[in-house]
């Protein structure tokens, strides 16, 4: 591996001021469960790895008043999936959390870190639009938030500035009658990368019959993870039944642009999408109903 500094600021201006400093050389250690392999493959040229575990912001879990959540982006996925009240009111956070990497990898990967790869498979990223949440970023001009849909702009992009620092992710309050659901396919147990997957978020009327609105977006089909609005607007106000289901599948289908590669065909991408978001979706619909 290549040598490179190694600084660790305890606030979120210091990261940002190193940041803006060493430019494209310096690189976000979150986890480092991606950078350290890339920078060890001779993927990614570092000369400054700056180590933002120590800043509170960044690694804090709060649960507000209002039902809202904010984590920090560099959180452990464990600390994640094993927060009692992310189980009870965020589970389709604990589907994607408890699925990147080993349970080792767990314990230093975070959903922020798994956003800023930037990877079109990335097992948080579908789940992250499907939830509504909210990039909270900070950098040399001050702060601004970008919704996660908006974030990644192709393979390994992202719109993150020179200087600029991911600190957060928001979530809203989950709407009554709401649930939702991730998943992957995947042809090993664990540690394998998606050959297609999927999440949706969908609220219900109060008699559990009809849908609302929804949320549905899918991942390693694109160059970048895709909300599929018109997915949601095929289930908004219809009711909760195989046929509406169906439409919703079909609209995410048709959104997909996927590439044959070493994991996959176009052709079983596109069939995967339309399983998947059946099954997200008739998961989110049961966890909504309780």
């Amino acid at each position: 591996m290549q040598a490179f500094d190694y600084v660790a600021p305890s606030s979120v201006q210091e990261a940002v001021a190193v940041l803006a400093k060493h430019g494209a050389a310096a690189r976000v250690l979150a986890g480092g469960t991606d950078i350290i392999i890339q920078a060890r493959e001779g993927r990614r040229d570092v000369a400054v790895m700056v180590d933002v575990k120590g800043i509170a912001e960044a690694t804090q879990l709060t649960h507000n008043s209002d039902g809202s959540l904010r984590i920090g982006a560099a959180t452990p996925c464990a600390r994640i999936y094993n927060d009692a009240g992310i189980k009870q009111r965020f589970p389709a956070l604990v589907d994607s959390a408890s699925v990147i990497g080993s349970v080792q990898v767990q314990s230093r990967a975070s959903l922020g870190g798994n956003l800023c790869n930037s990877g079109p498979a990335g097992d948080s990223i579908p789940t992250l639009i499907a939830l509504g949440a909210v990039c909270e970023i900070t950098g040399p001009g001050g702060s601004r938030t970008v919704p996660v849909e908006q974030f990644c702009t192709g393979p390994g992009r992202n719109v993150l500035q020179n200087g600029e620092l991911l600190v957060a992710l928001s979530f809203p309050a989950p709407a009554a009658k709401s649930g939702a659901a991730f998943q992957r396919f995947i042809p090993r147990n664990e540690m394998d990368i998606a050959v297609v997957n999927a999440a949706a978020n969908v609220t219900l009327s109060a008699d559990g019959q009809t849908f609302q609105s929804a949320r549905i977006a899918i991942g390693a089909v694109a160059p970048t993870p895709l909300y599929v609005e018109a997915a949601g607007a095929a289930l908004a106000g219809q009711p909760v039944n195989e046929v509406t289901i169906a439409k919703a599948c079909a609209a995410a289908q048709a959104a997909a642009v996927p590439i044959t590669d070493m994991r996959g065909t176009i052709e079983q991408r596109k069939h995967l999408v339309g399983v998947l978001v059946k099954r997200v979706v008739n998961t989110a619909v049961a966890r909504a109903r309780g």
